[in-house]
């Protein structure tokens, strides 16, 4: 018995238990690769095990994958090529012992703990929701190191083997038994029986896996010329989904189609040199550092004083009140949904029965989980029915009046001990806090929408909210599945705040006679998901303009030059999406989802007129970038942010700003300050005082320390 795996013999077979002591899930490490040596040493040498099943004796995971301290804490790209050909070596002997192995997966089997499967003879995953496998290594701008570019086309087929690494997806059992990536599946209690019966049926030749390889993709890999067509489409499809920005996707094609086209050891050592090469990216260093940040962020520093959660009450039946309620019924809590009356409440329900339906037809959750989930939601029409909540979460519409009766209504039937939070986005918690009689129990908790896709919640607290409140509302934060961070009370916090000004920045820009297209174009070119104006069309003009009334009531200390055409643009009837015009036309699909067809040139009447001007790509991306870049220092400044970490987990997780840059911070640190803040100075000068670099921004350009020498370790 090691500290990282256990060696049991039942008659001819050798069973090795995966599970590494003082840790939640097993994961790739110097020390695991030693371990698996080990144990291969002893059944090389013991004849009496004829058959070996690998199998995890953790709760819900087989292996989460790579410690990625390893590769942190790397000083040099010889140091990871290293560890890449160590883990090559033990997977290559897992693939040539004359013995037949099997991997035996519950839960997850993520990056290097899939790649261990792949080189076993038989691969047999339970059929539950929480088996799940994927080579996520591209997310944080790496390959994968121990194998997989070159063991999953061989077993997948080329075309499947590309779209699972160049997207980092996650394949759930139904599909991965489809695809070939598994060869059988089994219920949870039987996995071990399972694989005891398929070691027996290798050994004595009446059972051999099944080629799953559909025709086309066979006829495909067997033709040098089409081959090269699919690295060639593959290529081009790369480039138009990161503008360039993220280089492991073409590393990974690279290292495919050197084991495919020159055999096994020249795609073996391509993986390794790209794998050291990639490790000392800037863009996989902001992507590993966005990880730990998420990693600690996904501990609950206040745990020991959180309460017990079991109801929770929705005010608002909308997309983002019913999408609260879809992640909370997904976490086992009880969820009572509140709007005007019972047939708008149960449009809640509606929501979640169409997407756990969904869930469903996917195979991802059985029948018998939807009815669970739909169980555990009940529509209610008046207050008195949440008085069993324990957290009611508010989700009505922008408007302090509204927030206020709800609040004073519901505070009303709750018990004393009950947390009331608001979803507001922009109105500083404070001010909701003044009509509840028991203020310290008031929190926000801001989610963004759609609430099940959105990784972000951002809690807020103010100087009267009690800390087990806010541990509490974590708790349930994390419970929901979110990245949770805290900042303080504040108008439009922090998100809503730097997103504000962006978007300010870009009606600044059309006013001035900036071409919609072009703008868009610019800032997906700099990394963001989508453009300004797209944005505005998909949230809502409406929600903008609102946000932007609100901002508006507390000014900042310098002049940020707000535009007001968003309201304008709301009265005239331009809502976005919704309304199926905004700054895009849109058109919907079959299935009732609106389609971008082209721009809305009649909203330029609003800009100017028709005439358009360009302006080229770097200094829209600066003008706008730049700006919200600096709110967020002074978002730190001011300290409505607690840390750095906090400041670039909001914006990549909530606003969508460019995780390879890793948010606003590490995008100072790697600019430098200097840098930046004479950037912000020569926009001071060109268009005004918004520009101007905060105070703390200045100091460290003076001094020539990084946010994260000053605010905390690099994680």
């Amino acid at each position: 018995m090691s500290a990282y795996l256990t060696l049991e013999k039942d008659h001819a077979l050798g069973i090795i238990w995966l599970d590494q002591q003082d840790a939640k899930v097993n994961k790739i490490s110097l020390g695991a690769l030693e371990a698996i040596s080990n144990v291969l040493d002893q059944i090389e040498q013991d004849v009496t095990i004829r058959a070996v099943i690998f199998i995890s004796g953790k709760p819900d995971t087989f292996i989460a994958g790579a410690d990625l301290d390893m590769i942190r804490d790397a000083s040099d790209p010889a140091e990871i090529r290293t560890l890449t050909k160590t883990a090559h070596a033990l997977i290559r002997r897992v693939r040539a012992l004359p013995k037949p192995t099997i991997a035996a997966i519950h839960g997850a089997a993520m990056g290097g703990g899939l790649e261990m499967t792949l080189v076993c003879d038989y691969r047999i995953a339970t059929n539950h929701s929480k088996t799940k496998l994927a080579l996520p290594e591209v997310q944080l701008g790496l390959l994968p190191g121990g194998g997989g570019t070159q063991f999953l086309p061989r077993l997948v087929g080329l075309q499947t083997a590309l779209d699972m690494m160049l997207t980092g997806k996650t394949v759930y059992p139904r599909k991965a038994r489809r695809i070939g990536l598994v060869d059988a599946l089994t219920y949870q209690h039987n996995l071990l029986d399972a694989a005891k019966q398929a070691a027996r049926g290798l050994l004595d030749g009446t059972l051999k896996p099944k080629q799953e390889h559909d025709l086309t993709d066979r006829i495909i890999e067997s033709n040098p010329v089409s081959r090269r067509v699919v690295y060639q489409q593959a290529e081009a499809r790369v480039r138009k989904q990161t503008k360039g920005n993220y280089p492991a996707p073409f590393r990974i094609i690279e290292c495919v189609k050197a084991g495919l086209e020159d055999g096994l050891d020249a795609g073996l050592a391509a993986e390794a040199e790209g794998f050291a090469d990639l490790a000392f990216t800037p863009e996989s260093r902001a992507l590993v550092s966005l990880f730990f940040a998420k990693q600690a962020a996904d501990k609950n520093p206040y745990a020991d004083q959180a309460r017990p959660v079991d109801t929770v009450g929705v005010l608002g039946a909308g997309l983002m009140g019913a999408g609260i309620a879809e992640v909370s019924v997904k976490q086992d809590l009880d969820v009572l949904i509140k709007d005007q009356d019972l047939p708008m409440a149960a449009k809640g329900k509606k929501h979640l029965w169409e997407a756990v339906q969904k869930q469903v037809k996917k195979r991802i959750i059985s029948p018998f989980e939807r009815d669970l989930m739909m169980e555990r939601l009940t529509p209610v029409a008046a207050y008195e029915a949440l008085a069993p909540a324990d957290l009611v979460i508010e989700a009505v519409p922008e408007n302090l009046d509204l927030k206020h009766n709800v609040l004073s209504a519901t505070e009303k039937v709750l018990r004393d001990d009950a947390i009331f939070a608001s979803n507001t986005s922009s109105i500083p918690i404070a001010d909701i806090a003044e009509a509840s009689q028991r203020p310290e129990m008031v929190i926000g908790m801001h989610y963004f929408s759609p609430v099940a896709q959105m990784p972000l919640l951002e809690i807020i607290k103010t100087k009267k909210t009690a800390d087990w409140a806010l541990a509490t509302a974590y708790a349930i934060g994390l419970k929901q599945g979110k990245t949770v961070i805290v900042v303080n009370d504040g108008p439009g916090f922090y998100t809503t705040r730097i997103l504000g000004v962006y978007m300010n920045e870009a009606l600044l820009l059309l006013q001035e006679g900036a071409d919609i297209k072009q703008v868009d174009e610019a800032l997906e070119q700099f990394g963001f998901p989508m453009g300004p104006y797209e944005l505005f069309d998909l949230v809502g003009i409406d929600v903008a303009a609102k946000i932007t009334e609100v901002m508006g009531r507390y000014p900042m200390d310098r002049d940020m030059h707000l535009s007001d055409v968003a309201k304008k643009l709301v009265d005239a009837g331009y809502l976005g999406q919704k309304s199926e015009q905004g700054f895009y036309r849109y058109e919907k699909d079959d299935q009732g989802r609106d389609h971008k067809t082209e721009v809305n040139e009649t909203i330029y009447a609003f800009f100017g007129g028709s005439r358009r001007k360009k302006i080229d790509h770097e200094t829209i991306q600066q003008r706008l970038a730049l700006m919200m870049v600096n709110e967020a220092v002074y978002c730190l400044e001011e300290n409505i942010l607690q840390s750095p970490h906090d400041g670039d987990l909001g914006a990549v997780f909530g606003l969508g700003f460019p995780p390879f840059l890793g948010g606003p911070f590490r995008y100072i640190d790697f600019e430098t300050p200097p840098a930046i803040t004479a950037r912000l100075s020569r926009l001071q000068i060109q268009h005004g005082q918004r520009f101007a670099p905060s105070s703390l921004l200045q100091d460290h350009a003076r001094t020539g320390e990084s946010f994260y020498e000053r605010g905390g370790t690099s994680g």
